[in-house]
């Protein structure tokens, strides 16, 4: 294995990744609607800062600047001839904190959905997406991101196109979906489904597995769901710091860095390799769930009531494997909020 990611997991038994990337740049000012992939060239240093908050906290990778930069997203802020530049820029920023950390960091490009409809009901083509994807992983590429990141992918048409245009890259990958119905993508994808798709790939990825979606209960069941298939790629595991909230004209997350600490000893204790968080967790939380992490002892892999009773029970009542029914949702305590 001679790839950065591939090193550090080869050489221990998890890892460490970072959390949101939208939350902390509105808290630096970006405003709904803004396009977060511009701050790439105007403001670099904030870009650099929210890179270095998670390497601080005690990342072991951190992803780039660059979710929506594709082409089609791009292009609702006339920027959809800028895909190549602001990724490689979003890359650069990252390579150069993760030099000086001095300690082994990844930097992850990330690449999200494209925001359009593939298949037979869809209008974007295999090939156009696979171009997409390909644009971008090559603008990640220069600017020297070590591992593409496909994330919160809904279709498999999707995961498919993006795992093609990294093999054009010539780039080592990962990809997870975001399970956030009922325990299935919005597509209809199950933890069981989307072992099938990420191990029978032509290129598969260096790891799959689950980020986003509903809160920190939830994305356990769908690990869970994905390590009864016993898949021999490691599994991600990157969950919302609790449960979105409107709070004085703002998205709050109620997860508190208790709670994401116990989230990641446990999503450990099940067999996830990588373990971060997604939206709403700052470097407080990852702070508090590195410490938790290498502090606290192995433990037996925790049941789904447990996963309930610690972090709050589900938002529904099966995992959308047929298999028996979850712990209905629990009235969350004063700890998440």
């Amino acid at each position: 294995m001679s790839d950065a990611l591939s090193r550090l997991l080869a050489d221990r038994p998890f890892l460490l990744t970072d959390g949101a990337t939208g939350t902390t740049l509105f808290n630096m000012g970006l405003q709904s609607g803004d396009a977060p992939e511009l701050w790439n060239d105007v403001h670099p240093d904030r870009i650099a800062a929210l890179y270095k908050g998670a390497v601080d906290a005690g990342s072991d990778l951190f992803l780039t600047n660059s979710f929506g930069g594709n082409a089609s997203r791009l292009k609702l802020h006339d920027a959809q001839n800028r895909v190549r530049e602001l990724n490689r820029k979003a890359a650069e920023i990252g390579r150069e904190v993760a030099d000086k950390a001095g300690r082994p960091v990844v930097v992850a490009g990330s690449m999200g959905p494209t925001g359009e409809i593939m298949g037979t009901i869809g209008t974007l083509s295999h090939e156009d997406a696979v171009a997409m994807f390909h644009e971008q992983a090559e603008g990640l590429k220069e600017g020297g991101a070590d591992v593409l990141w496909v994330e919160t992918i809904s279709a498999p048409e999707e995961y498919k196109a993006a795992a093609e245009a990294c093999a054009l890259a010539g780039m080592p990958w990962v990809g997870t979906m975001s399970f956030d119905t009922a325990g299935r993508t919005m597509m209809g994808v199950t933890s069981s489904d989307m072992v099938k798709l990420a191990t029978k790939l032509p290129t598969p990825p260096l790891a799959f597995g689950a980020n986003c979606g509903v809160g920190a209960s939830d994305l356990l069941r769908t690990v869970k769901g994905f390590l009864a298939e016993g898949p021999e790629i490691p599994v991600i595991a990157k969950g919302n710091a609790g449960i979105p909230k409107y709070v004085d004209g703002h998205i709050h997350y109620n997860g508190t860095p208790e709670l994401m600490a116990d989230y990641a000893c446990m999503a450990r204790d099940m067999g996830a390799r990588i373990i971060g968080g997604c939206c709403g967790t700052t470097p407080e939380h990852l702070a508090a769930m590195r410490e938790a992490l290498d502090t606290r002892p192995a433990a037996p892999a925790p049941t789904l009531e447990t996963i309930a009773e610690k972090l709050g029970g589900f938002s529904s009542a099966s995992d959308g494997t047929g298999d028996e029914p979850a712990p209905e949702r629990q009235r969350r305590g004063r700890r998440r909020g």
